[in-house]
């Protein structure tokens, strides 16, 4: 979705757009552009991170950069103003071209600047009227002082003076890196007593909120108290642990997995199989011609396997609908592979599986992992999902408890495939071994289809000639 609104018939706004399914918020990663750069429709402008994948917005309409609103690592709601561009440049009724989001603060603009909308530094508001900044102005002399007592009483080098009730005032004053400075390390900027020139939160200031508060000095009338002090370091709390913000990817992994895990009630099934037929089969068909140029391996064969599992036991494969207190079957199978990427989890998935061939299924494979590592999944390519799988076993792992991706029916766990001793033809031999782990929902499937459905992939991959009997 395209956002941006026209103020004048020279500059134009884009705003955040949702770009995924009701994403409220997203995280600018990086701009390609800076203000006086010449931008052209359908341009990438800059990359956000959203709660399901990073994405690179294009800007909608030719003309030069006039401002950035937000600076790099920021957190912006959907429909906020994140750049202007002045669509007709060399009008004489334009104001300068905006700085980008600073690092350095300036110096709050004079009584007589011209009214109407003024380009400002991220984090320090509009000043489209001289009532809101400048009772701070006035008395900034003043305040900067009494901040300066209060914050030295915070940080343990003197006792502030008494000072009267000051007026409460609006968002903290604080640039970008300071304000990025505090969110990572958990702090309210509204609690941070500044001591910069005219009232802005500075860096020390943030670093000595975060501190632990040094044991006050006992007065010298009071009566001795023996006090048992633990003899640890003031940082021992920031040298032993470290605060991440729990945003983007991360955040969204973490509220589907407990909605998931809270309205699903789970079942897990497990099967152990032997597999050394199919590991055969992978390396026939690397050598087939009619395979060239895509990546042949064993989750190919488990994804086409539990696509016949689905097909012989459709009913698995459906949702449930609590607003209307349905069960909808679907006709369809979008199978997601959940991928572990530097952002986290994800899980992208590859539109109508059911209907491919096996070289095409390999080529979407392919196609979905490299996009996934480069970073470049789209919210659309994890939207919509039916069934999951999800191999564990490339970290060596045997199985596990998958929790179901919220408005799935199913995920299959695949482990690792070993050399196991295994009773084959009556003898025991070295055999490829692995085990499966299918979770369900039991709200939609009762453990007789469950097992049908594990069995059935369990018997494919023991038997690979079935994918052609029983497909």
């Amino acid at each position: 979705m395209t956002t941006m609104t026209q103020t004048s018939a020279r500059f134009r706004e884009f705003k955040m757009p949702d770009v995924g399914e009701g994403l409220t918020e997203a995280e600018i990663l990086k701009w390609f552009v800076q203000p006086g750069d010449t931008v052209t429709d359908g341009q990438v402008v800059c990359e956000v991170e959203t709660a399901k994948a990073a994405v690179e917005l294009p800007i909608p309409f030719d003309g030069v950069v006039h401002e950035l609103r937000f600076a790099e690592g920021t957190t912006v709601d959907v429909g906020e103003v994140i750049i202007t561009v002045d669509v007709a440049p060399g009008s004489e009724d334009a104001p300068a071209p905006a700085a980008a989001p600073a690092q350095e603060p300036v110096e709050a603009a004079p009584a007589e600047e011209p009214k109407g909308r003024t380009p400002v530094l991220v984090g320090y508001g509009v000043a489209e009227s001289s009532t809101k900044r400048r009772p701070r102005k006035g008395a900034a002399p003043e305040a900067a002082a009494v901040a300066a007592a209060v914050q030295a009483e915070l940080n343990g080098h003197g006792s502030a003076a008494p000072v009267a009730d000051a007026p409460p005032v609006g968002r903290p004053l604080a640039k970008p890196p300071v304000r990025k400075l505090a969110k990572d390390l958990g702090i309210d900027l509204a609690t941070v007593v500044p001591t910069g020139k005219d009232g802005i939160i500075t860096r020390e200031d943030v670093h000595a909120a975060a501190a632990p508060a040094a044991p006050a000095a006992a007065p010298e009338v009071a009566e001795p108290v023996a006090v048992s002090v633990p003899e640890t370091p003031a940082t021992v709390g920031s040298a032993r642990e470290t605060r991440i913000p729990v945003k983007g990817v991360r955040k969204a992994i973490a509220q589907a997995m407990v909605g998931s895990a809270f309205t699903a009630p789970h079942v897990t099934e497990f099967v152990t199989v032997d597999v050394t037929r199919t590991m055969k089969l992978v390396a026939e068909l690397k050598e087939d011609k009619e395979m060239a140029g895509v990546r042949v391996n064993p989750l190919l064969i488990i994804a086409k396997a539990l696509l016949v599992a689905i097909k012989r036991n459709p009913e698995v494969n459906a949702a449930w609908d609590e607003a209307n207190q349905e069960i909808v079957q679907k006709h369809y199978v979008n199978l997601g592979i959940a991928a572990a990427t530097p952002r986290g989890l994800i899980v992208p998935n590859i539109k109508d599986a059911h209907d491919k061939t096996l070289p095409q299924l390999a080529a979407a494979l392919g196609e979905l992992v490299a996009t996934a590592r480069d970073g470049k999944t789209s919210p659309a390519a994890m939207a919509g999902g039916t069934v999951t799988i999800t191999n564990v076993g490339v970290f060596g792992v045997d199985t596990g408890t998958p929790i179901l991706n919220p408005g799935e029916s199913a995920i299959l766990a695949v482990g690792a495939i070993k050399l196991q001793p295994w009773v084959h033809k009556g003898k025991v031999k070295p055999r490829q071994v692995t085990t499966l782990a299918l979770s369900f929902d039991h709200r939609l499937v009762d453990g007789e289809l469950g097992s049908k459905v594990l069995a059935d992939v369990a018997a494919i991959l023991e038997q690979p000639k079935r994918l052609i009997t029983w497909a």
